[in-house]
Order: structure tokens, then C-alpha cells, then sequence
């Protein structure tokens, strides 16, 4: 194998990564990954937020992302792209390299070659702080690809979910769609858009944009704060299922808004016994209080920028309390913490990885 310097139109490798969420795949996703077919004889696509529950930021399974690829590619080129998938890590960015990593390595095993001595690049823009990823891997040698100006998937999401059914009302839309990505991604849209599932991302999309205008009169930019309760009774955490929009029906930990006149663990405390019903004395719900951490990435809710403080209330062995769900939770329940893995994609938002940050290995 031969391969020039990083970047020039002349290299070749033996594979080339392609890393991105694609929901959905857009014709500049496609360009990217027929770009890099021509410089690699295999091109790996490393798909993102796998195992994440649906919301109009993951509308689509790895799976469906999968299927809607492989239809939009030309001729024969499917056969020369390996599609995997990674979970999302928001909170640690080095397990999240490390599974990258890990994925490469086993498409490229089990295409038969040695990931020590084969050639592999990195094909991707730097556009703005969204790209970032692409410098964690100097390793592989960047090969850059064209950006086809007016393309955002998140644009693209946005007319897809606010589409009213008034046929000439959406013409527009539809027309922007048509023009940006492929026919057989159009065509998996209009067969998802008669699923109850599109029906419940829909209005999901409308409270959001609803929530949003709410405050876009606001002199600055709102951040909100809240709290969350990660309560670990005998080896199991307790969860509640959410009632309304946005995550309706997922499961999620006791939390919300903090009041105005509240502290940050008095809050902590009453959303927790709001939500669950969980009757223990306030005095032994604080001194069960492990630790605590702010968890603050700035697209962890799709409301807009909000803030989480976390506590992790603990009690080592005894008998479950019971819990009945009230106030925005239909249910609480206790589930085994050996579980928390196969629920990936029932949790809310990034409740996975703030319970996976004070328990680990989940």
C-alpha cells in the first residue's frame, strides 16, 4: 500500500473512518463517504448515540441509519463500507476515544488485516467546535472533504418535524428535504412519517419549539438549573417514567427545577420524595447523602442550557422502600443496577452516563 502525505487528493489507504451521527444522512454525508471510497479500498462509518432513545435528536436506530447508508450508495460501493456504532460518552471523552478506537480496530480484524500495519485514515471538516473529535485521533492521517454550503442535519430535522400535513404547507419543506438528501432517505421519511413514533417526535418538536419561543424574548440567554436524585438502595437505583414531553414515557431520575427560594439539596430532596413517594425522614434522606457533581454540558437538554447538580444518595442494604409515582412521573420503580445496562435507550436524556459517573460500570 502507498500512501502520500495527509490530506492530498493522491493518497491511498487501506481504510478510512468516517465518524458522524448522520440523522439523517444528507447528500453531503454521502459525497464524504464516496470521497473517501475513492482513496480507501474499504471505508469504515462510525455511527454515533447508539443504543440512545428516540427524541428529535436521535430520531433513528443505529439500524435504520444502517439501511438508509447502504440504500443511498451507488452501484456496488455498500459492499466496501463497514457501518458500526459507538455509545455516546459526554462525560468522558476518553472512553469515548476508546471505543473508537475499539470499533476500528475490530471492522478492520474482521476484514482480515492487521490494525497495527494497515493504512488508515481520518476523512472529516473541521467546521466548527462540533468537529473537535477529529483531532483526537493524530494517529490517522486527515484527508479532507468538500462542505456543501446550506447542510445541516439539524435543519433538516427541524422541517421534517414540523411538517403540518397540509400538502401545500409542506411543498416547501419537502422540497428542501428532496434537494438534500438521497431518494431512498426520502422515501424511509415518508414511511417513518406515518408511525406512531413520528407522531410522538412531532409533538415533541412542537413543545420544544414552543418552550423555546418562550423565553426568546429573554434580555440574555437563559440557563436553567435543576436537580437530579441518584438513590441506590441494595444493589438497586431508583427511576421514574416520565409523563409528559419532552422524553415522555422514558425512564429518568427524580428531579427537577430548582425554586427560587431553595437550596440546591432542598430541592434534591423534594422533587425525590414528589416524584417517588419515598417516605423516609428528611433527616436520614440527607445523611445518606454520598456525594454530589454538576453535570453541565451544553446540549444535554434539548429545553436549552441547563444545568444539573446531581446527588447520590446511598443506602448500602436493607429492605426496598416502597415508592408510587407522582407529581411529573407516572411510575417509580427500583431496578437492579445489573440491569441499567440493556436500558440505555430508556433513559432520559444523559441520565445514563450521571448515574454511570457516581456507580461506574454500567
Amino acid at each position: 500500500m502507498s500512501m502520500s502525505a495527509p490530506g492530498t487528493s493522491r493518497a491511498r489507504f487501506d481504510f478510512i473512518v468516517y465518524i458522524g451521527r448522520l440523522t439523517p444522512p444528507h447528500i453531503g454525508h454521502i459525497a464524504s463517504i464516496e470521497r473517501a471510497l475513492e482513496l480507501a479500498d474499504k471505508v469504515i462509518v462510525v455511527l454515533g448515540s447508539a443504543d440512545r432513545p428516540r427524541s428529535i435528536k436521535d430520531p433513528w436506530s443505529i439500524n435504520e441509519r444502517k439501511v438508509m447508508i447502504r440504500h443511498s450508495l451507488p452501484g456496488n460501493a455498500a459492499s466496501r463500507v463497514i457501518i458500526t456504532a459507538v455509545p455516546d460518552r459526554m462525560y468522558n471523552d476518553a472512553q469515548w476515544l476508546l471505543d473508537v478506537q475499539r470499533a476500528v480496530g475490530s471492522a478492520v480484524a474482521e476484514s482480515g488485516a492487521d490494525p497495527a500495519t494497515t493504512g488508515i485514515g481520518l476523512i472529516g471538516l473541521n467546521k466548527d467546535a462540533s468537529s473537535s473529535y477529529l483531532d483526537m485521533f493524530p494517529q490517522w492521517p486527515r484527508v479532507s472533504t468538500g462542505f456543501i454550503d446550506g447542510l445541516s442535519a439539524t435543519d433538516l430535522r427541524d422541517l421534517y418535524f414540523g411538517l403540518t400535513g397540509d400538502e401545500r404547507a409542506d411543498r416547501g419543506p419537502w422540497m428542501k428535504l428532496e434537494a438534500s438528501v438521497p431518494e431512498a432517505v426520502i422515501a424511509w421519511l415518508k414511511t417513518f412519517r406515518t408511525t406512531a413514533e413520528y407522531d410522538r417526535l412531532a409533538a415533541e418538536w412542537l413543545f420544544v419549539r414552543d418552550y423555546r419561543a418562550a423565553w426568546s424574548t429573554s434580555p440574555y440567554p437563559p440557563t436553567f438549573v435543576t436537580t437530579d436524585a441518584v438513590v441506590v438502595h441494595s444493589g438497586h437505583i431508583l427511576l421514574i417514567r416520565r409523563r409528559a414531553a419532552p422524553g415522555k414515557g422514558l425512564w429518568a431520575l427524580p428531579g427537577g427545577f430548582v425554586g427560587q427560594e431553595e437550596r440546591l439539596q432542598d430541592a434534591a430532596i423534594r422533587e425525590l420524595v414528589e416524584e417517588t413517594g419515598l417516605k423516609l425522614p428528611e433527616k436520614v434522606l440527607r445523611g445518606s447523602i454520598a456525594a454530589s457533581h454538576v453535570f453541565d454540558h451544553p446540549n444535554r437538554s434539548l429545553r436549552g442550557r441547563t444545568v444539573t447538580h446531581a446527588f447520590h444518595f446511598d443506602f448500602p442494604a436493607g429492605e426496598l422502600p416502597r415508592v408510587k409515582g407522582g407529581d411529573d412521573a407516572d411510575k417509580a420503580q427500583w431496578f437492579p443496577l445489573a440491569q441499567l445496562e440493556s436500558m440505555r435507550s430508556m433513559l432520559f436524556e444523559d441520565h445514563f452516563d450521571i448515574i454511570n459517573y457516581f456507580i461506574g460500570g454500567v
